[in-house]
């Protein structure tokens, strides 16, 4: 399986990706999901594919020199020529039905869903940052204020973190921190996900970056980061208080005279009991 996150903030965008591939219990591979296209001065643009690899590495592949042809006889529109990141990300949407025309039916024939799904973003010049989840019919949709991060592969365990943290105003390097805090709770609870990572942090209007990092096992700060969280979730939870049943004092009773509309759960005593 996979998990990749990508977050778009006032001051940038970051990505992460994982690089575990599996067809079964014994058969694990490594395989980057994450592709930077990158013209410094006028656009920067990556890329985190999920889903069928052989899928995502043919859009991959056929992105770089996809067409699409202008109706009015113009040049034709490629992710390098792109006048906007909306254009680009209708290149990509190309690309993947490219790749669906191409190999659908023969892998519905062998019983393969066409299953591929992609986050798209990043910057072109002369507009704003902007950032794109694209589904396996070549159809996307785009991040917003209220909706500042998309998830691909493995969410459900790192997503927590992110909706209580990340917000259009949160600083870049505190949005790097955390997607890497959700990235390790995925690590903890889903073995399909597997380092290395790739991280790349993009800063606002720079058409460029510098900030691209693969993260290993050994990584310091990913280590500190893993071991840091653990502990501190465990000192929060301890430092939560203990329901109480016997009647002893306490300020945040769990059993309460009144329960409101809501009631205690019936016990059926016999068999001759209805529970209505």
């Amino acid at each position: 399986m996979t998990y990749c996150v990508a977050v778009k903030l006032k001051a940038g965008l970051v990505f992460l990706s994982d690089s575990r591939t599996n067809a079964g219990l014994d058969q694990i591979s490594t395989f980057r999901k994450m592709i930077v296209y990158e013209k410094p001065g006028d656009r920067f643009m990556c890329l985190l594919s999920a889903g069928n690899l052989s899928i995502s590495q043919s859009v991959r592949e056929i992105l770089q020199v996809e067409k699409l042809q202008d109706p009015d006889g113009g040049e034709p529109l490629t992710i390098w020529n792109a006048p906007s990141m909306f254009d680009a990300a209708r290149v990509l949407g190309s690309a993947v039905r490219h790749v669906y025309n191409r190999d659908g039916e023969a892998l519905k024939r062998s019983g393969v869903e066409f299953n591929v799904s992609m986050i798209f973003g990043g910057q072109v010049k002369g507009e704003g940052m902007r950032l794109f989840q694209v589904y396996s019919a070549g159809n996307f949709i785009e991040a917003t204020a209220e909706t500042p991060f998309f998830q691909i592969g493995e969410s459900k365990y790192g997503k927590p973190v992110l909706d209580r943290v990340i917000t259009p105003e949160t600083p870049l390097d505190e949005a790097a921190k955390c997607v890497l805090v959700s990235m390790d709770s995925t690590l903890k609870s889903n073995l399909s996900v597997g380092l290395p990572l790739d991280l790349a942090v993009y800063e606002a209007n720079a058409l460029q970056s510098d900030k691209i990092t693969c993260i290993d096992d050994s990584n310091p700060y990913f280590q500190m980061v893993r071991s840091t969280w653990g502990r501190k979730l465990r000192e929060v939870f301890d430092g939560i208080e203990h329901p109480t049943w016997d009647g002893s004092h306490t300020e945040v009773p769990l059993m309460c005279e009144n329960q409101g509309r809501q009631r205690p759960l019936q016990k059926i005593r016999n068999a001759q009991e209805k529970l209505i």
